[in-house]
């Protein structure tokens, strides 16, 4: 499974795609909104260049021609933009037009195994199913999730299922479990998956026995 950043903060992408384990980014108007009034073409061109996979940039308009020609204008903008159009009866008409000119759509706000269907029937390059805003209204987003693998699956769709609204690590182990292709995740995420208490004491027990027998010695040679 790859894991995308969910973000629109650069520092955070730099950091991610340095660690060697951030491949993509998602973004939409929300996350936009909280980096202060940048200018969004040059914070997503400047997102591009940081990351070496896909990063989706979410269309405004709400009606199928204005997010076909807002997709028009947002993929001259980088080579990996992939455009972000949600679940809707436009936005369905939208991915199919887009798919035929072979613009890469992810569909996102997708909350039903329909909705994923139409989806990858249009030609969506990715399907986003919202895990963690699903569990805030008592459904189970996971199972979500794992449905849409396993039709995509069974009837050998191309269409990858990024799981989204990811709100905690263990999210991310039921994703991977789930057989999603991606996940996108906030960067506090990112930074609580390597985390384990268990490694922070055997660094510092590691560290205090070599004090203890060795001193102030150095590992490698002085010059």
């Amino acid at each position: 499974m790859h894991l995308f950043l969910d973000t629109a903060n650069l520092t955070h992408i730099r950091h991610g795609v340095e660690l060697g384990v951030v491949t993509g980014v998602t973004t939409n108007p929300s996350l936009v909104s909280k980096e202060g009034k940048r200018e969004y073409k040059a914070l997503v061109k400047e997102i591009c260049a940081l990351v070496p996979g896909p990063v989706s940039t979410e269309v405004l308009s709400l009606e199928s021609s204005g997010m076909v020609a807002e997709a028009h204008e947002i993929v001259t903008w980088a080579e990996n933009i992939t455009v972000k159009i949600p679940a809707t009866l436009e936005g369905l008409r939208a991915t199919a037009i887009l798919a035929k000119e072979n613009v890469p759509v992810n569909m996102t706000l997708c909350f039903s195994l329909n909705q994923a269907i139409l989806g990858a029937e249009a030609g969506a390059t990715f399907i986003s199913p919202f895990v963690g805003r699903l569990d805030d209204v008592g459904e189970d987003g996971m199972k979500l999730v794992i449905d849409i693998v396993d039709y995509l699956s069974y009837y050998g769709c191309s269409t990858q299922v990024i799981a989204a609204s990811i709100r905690h690590t263990a999210h991310c182990l039921s994703a991977a479990k789930a057989g999603a292709h991606i996940a996108t995740i906030p960067y506090v995420v990112l930074l609580q998956m390597i985390e384990h208490p268990l490694t922070d004491t055997g660094v510092r027990r590691f560290t205090d026995d070599w004090q203890k027998g060795m001193g102030d010695a150095c590992i490698l040679p002085r010059k």
